[in-house]
Parts: structure tokens; C-alpha cells; sequence
């Protein structure tokens, strides 16, 4: 039985396999975002749109420039490894999935997941430990289902 965790921020994401027949976490993929690094107005972008958050008494608040294109690479992004987690859900290398992101990843991934991948979470840690190095994630992840 694999679990598969995904370590994701705006700049890259890690994929690791735990697996009860070996210690640790082993690293299965290594993708960059390299847009994510981008400061904000180096980020083309279209018009301003809205952004209306809950409890808003007059409707919402005018979405920047900047974050219409950090929400549209953050979107991209998170597309492009909700396809690599169902590929190796598809391909049976995983029987369990965590996610571990800052929280505005997490809900992003999560809206992006088809219905199978999605059953499969077992977890969800919203952190960004993107920057953690490998060795120091178990650490961060102890009492978390896997």
C-alpha cells in the first residue's frame, strides 16, 4: 500500500511515495513553476475582474491586475499536477493521496482534482512547506494518515 504526497507552493511542487515496506519518504517527481516566481508586474494580465469574499456588506472588492494573473498561474499550475496525480492514480502507483499546501493551493487543487483522484485524499495539510527540505518533512507530517 503507497501514499502519495504532494508538496506544492506557486514555485514547484514535489511528489513523494510512502510506503509501509520502506522507511522514509522517497521522491517520485520534481515539477518547477517557474511563473510562480515571478514578481508581480513582471506577470502579463487582462482586465480587472472582482473578487467577492463572504460577509461583504456592498458586494466585492476590484481584483488587481496582479492578482487576476497570480490567480490564472496558481490555476494553471495546480491543473497541471491534478493531470500527473491522476495519471499515477490511473496507473495504480498510489492507493492514498495527501496534499500539503498554503491554504489558497490546497482549495485550489482541490476544486481541480477529478471525482477518482479526490476520493483517494486522505489528508490535507494546509501549510506551505515547499521550501522544507526532504528529510525534515516527516517531521512536519507525523500524525497524518498514510
Amino acid at each position: 500500500m503507497a501514499t502519495w504526497i504532494l508538496v506544492a507552493h506557486r514555485a514547484g511542487a514535489r511528489v513523494f511515495e510512502h510506503n509501509n515496506s520502506q522507511p522514509g519518504l522517497q521522491l517520485v517527481s520534481t515539477l518547477q513553476n517557474e511563473a510562480g516566481r515571478l514578481k508581480s508586474g513582471a506577470l502579463e494580465s487582462d482586465k480587472p475582474g472582482s473578487s467577492f469574499s463572504t460577509g461583504a456588506v456592498h458586494g466585492g472588492h476590484p481584483m488587481g491586475h496582479e492578482d487576476l494573473a497570480h490567480e490564472r498561474v496558481a490555476d494553471a499550475f495546480a491543473k497541471e499536477l491534478c493531470e500527473l496525480l491522476a495519471k499515477g492514480r490511473s496507473d495504480k502507483r498510489y492507493d492514498s493521496l495527501v496534499l500539503v499546501a498554503e491554504p489558497h493551493f490546497v482549495g485550489i487543487l482541490r476544486a481541480k482534482l477529478d471525482h477518482q483522484t479526490a476520493q483517494l485524499v486522505t489528508a490535507t495539510v494546509s501549510k506551505d512547506l515547499g521550501h522544507v527540505p526532504a528529510h525534515e518533512l516527516s517531521g512536519h507530517l507525523r500524525g497524518i494518515a498514510m
